[in-house]
């Protein structure tokens, strides 16, 4: 139920959530290869977060090609926090279209795993190290706009 909420709650904001995105663009952070210089870490320091990625229409195939991808990245890791991480990542996709015409798709992590990093890439870096470079090519092509990186903090559990 509060996953429903605090999605309705992503969706009731989007066209805040995506003017914000669009004045402020943000990549989706490097592969690790690429980013050794200024490496970027993807982390929440909360209960649970949400990331609202605003992906180009013609783009949705190769976005949820690479999430998949990502999913047995995940599943197939010998990281404890990396199966911590794949039983609480969620991805939603709105029916609704977002700003501009693009695609909302929503990372819903609950409960976040605190001090795991979550960037894509180096997820993908670790399982598949010889097509990570392709992947995240078609990833980060797929973005009309950056990444919001949301924590949330429990305020109260209304089935408990």
């Amino acid at each position: 139920m509060l996953r429903r909420i605090v999605f309705g709650i992503a969706v009731g904001t989007l066209s805040a959530a995506s003017a914000f995105a669009q004045a402020t663009p943000a990549a989706p952070a490097a592969p690790a290869a690429a980013a050794q210089a200024a490496p970027t870490t993807r982390t929440f320091a909360s209960d649970a977060g949400m990331v609202l990625n605003f992906i180009k229409p013609d783009k949705t195939a190769d976005f949820e090609s690479v999430i998949g991808k990502l999913k047995e990245a995940l599943q197939k890791s010998e990281k404890p926090e990396r199966k911590q991480q794949a039983a609480s990542w969620k991805v939603f996709k709105s029916p609704d279209p977002a700003a501009g015409g693009n695609v909302l798709y929503v990372f819903m992590i609950d409960p976040s795993v605190k001090g795991a990093d979550y960037t894509v890439s180096t997820i993908l870096a670790e399982a598949f190290p010889t097509e990570v470079q392709a992947l995240y090519k078609q990833y980060a092509e797929a973005y009309a706009s950056g990444q919001n990186f949301v924590n949330l903090s429990l305020v109260s559990d209304l089935g408990k």
